[in-house]
């Protein structure tokens, strides 16, 4: 009988989780600093996708033609529900690669997206997309991969292996995958207190193992999964002629966050792109890698390049009042000098799309320069505060797509807090927006005005379930308590998120 699944574990469900490195956008600005002509994306496809919150935000909140095959068919239903209500033009199937990647019908792409799958899949699989990424990538298109890297893993490996067969040996697969892992970390947590010598010579594994990610359980018990190293992706990889960008996470651009002065005198002296990698991923301990690969780079020139940046647009995310003046790398916590910051983000504080050229000019005064601003927006980019943005033609298109998947999850938010993300038409993926706000806006489409409403209406929803909010660890006990608390935050949705959203066409 054939093994509909191709090694992959389909009984175990995956979270509602968005990674804002899928996002096409974010592929423009991280080429452009890395000096690398970046491709226009027309066709693009996902691999792997889950419950499909990526593929649909960025299929909804862009004029990008999306396709993808998930091979658990209750996933795949779900996304392609979804699809259907945005009417994006997302193309989403319930099959496993080796069904999928023989497929005649599906065009030529621009960029794929593997988030997390290039640990999970077994040889036979890898092998199969790779030869699906030499075939179906265009010259020019760019392929994101993320996994977990050898560097930041190989003391954990035995203790995941553990974790794995606790789970498929005494766990019941009836019960789900997330009890599964549950049950399977309290047990390695019980052997670990025991102090074997394995822990004495691994004494962070303690601490690792609490680190772990309920929402990437379905991958800690995957029987497939292995990390990598950076030196074996570059190797299975080049077989589709494909070689190494940039990181996809904006902050690993920013050298003087994760490596000390001598790491990056010593880094700088190594000749070749993909031995220094390498090399940095020991520096950095790292445990999870999220990468660009291009098939065909074309380095840009000086003047190409700074015109280029210049006409990136971007846009503030959050409220001005609440963005944090420190960030964290593998150095630890740094904190972001106001006389430069400041500037930039009261520039944007209108809450309107500029471009870099026009940050440059209206910042020029404070004395910051041009290499100074562009540090400074990879920081905040990476950091969440500050998104690329999309053009006005692609956005006004965007739009109705992005307003119909956000009133189906406003009004999804009545009975779950699971999908905790809309989609916006301006920065082309999504931004988090948590149960309450949705409801917040969910009466305001409703008719209601004021913040008073807006809790009175979240409160009737949440009362009707037997449900009550938390505050400050307590659970709040009477009507009156709970409607105070939900007025309370209404009333700073109002003040702080909601220009926010109408900035970002999530609501008018």
């Amino acid at each position: 009988m054939t093994d509909w699944t191709d090694g992959c574990a389909a009984d175990i469900d995956a979270s509602f989780s968005y990674n804002s490195e899928l996002n096409p956008l974010r592929l423009r600005l991280a080429f452009l600093n890395t000096g690398l002509h970046f491709p226009k994306i027309g066709a693009a496809c996902e691999l792997g996708f889950a419950q499909g919150v990526n593929v649909n935000l960025h299929a909804a909140a862009s004029i990008v033609e999306w396709f993808g095959t998930e091979v658990n068919p209750a996933h795949t239903q779900f996304a392609q529900q979804v699809a259907r209500i945005s009417g994006a033009d997302a193309q989403l199937f319930d099959q496993a690669f080796s069904e999928f990647c023989s497929r005649t019908d599906l065009p030529d792409f621009d960029y794929i997206a593997l988030h997390g799958v290039w640990n999970w899949v077994n040889e036979e699989n890898h092998s199969l997309i790779v030869d699906f990424l030499q075939r179906k990538l265009k010259v020019g298109g760019v392929v994101y991969v993320s996994y977990h890297t050898h560097a930041g893993w190989a003391a954990m490996i035995p203790v995941r292996d553990l974790l794995a067969e606790y789970a498929d040996v005494m766990g019941t697969h009836g019960e789900g995958g997330l009890s599964r892992f549950d049950s399977a970390v309290h047990f390695v947590q019980t052997l670990l207190a025991t102090n074997p010598s394995y822990v004495r010579a691994n004494p962070s594994i303690v601490a690792q193992l609490k680190k772990l990610n309920r929402d990437n359980h379905n991958e800690y018990l995957n029987q497939n999964w292995q990390p990598l190293s950076f030196s074996q992706t570059a190797h299975l990889l080049s077989s589709a002629k494909l070689t190494f960008a940039c990181s996809a996470h904006y902050l690993d651009h920013v050298d003087t966050l994760n490596l000390t002065d001598e790491q990056q005198d010593f880094l700088n002296e190594i000749p070749d792109d993909l031995l220094r990698e390498t090399a940095r991923d020991i520096c950095v301990n790292q445990p999870f890698r999220r990468d660009y690969w291009i098939k065909g780079a074309v380095r840009l020139n000086l003047l190409e390049q700074t015109e280029a940046i210049r006409a990136q647009r971007v846009i503030l995310g959050q409220a001005r009042a609440d963005v944090s003046f420190k960030v964290t790398g593998n150095l630890g916590e740094s904190v972001l000098h106001p006389s430069i910051y400041a500037p930039i983000l009261d520039t944007l504080s209108d809450y309107q799309p500029k471009t870099l050229g026009q940050l440059e000019q209206a910042v020029a005064v404070f004395g910051i320069n041009f290499g100074q601003l562009i540090q400074a927006v990879m920081i905040l980019i990476g950091t969440g505060v500050l998104f690329p943005a999309q053009d006005d033609a692609v956005i006004a298109e965007a739009k109705q797509q992005t307003d119909q998947l956000n009133a189906y999850l406003c009004d999804k938010a009545r009975g779950s807090s699971e999908f905790a993300y809309l989609a916006s038409p301006v920065i082309g993926g999504d931004i988090a927006v948590p149960r309450f706000s949705q409801l917040f806006l969910l009466a305001k489409a409703q008719g209601n005005t004021q913040p008073e409403q807006w809790a009175v209406f979240a409160w009737s929803i949440l009362a009707a379930q037997n449900q009550c909010l938390i505050k400050d660890g307590i659970s709040l006990e009477t009507d009156e308590e709970n409607l105070a608390e939900l007025v309370a935050q209404a009333q700073a949705f109002a003040y702080k998120q909601l220009p926010v959203l109408n900035a970002l066409g999530i609501c008018d």
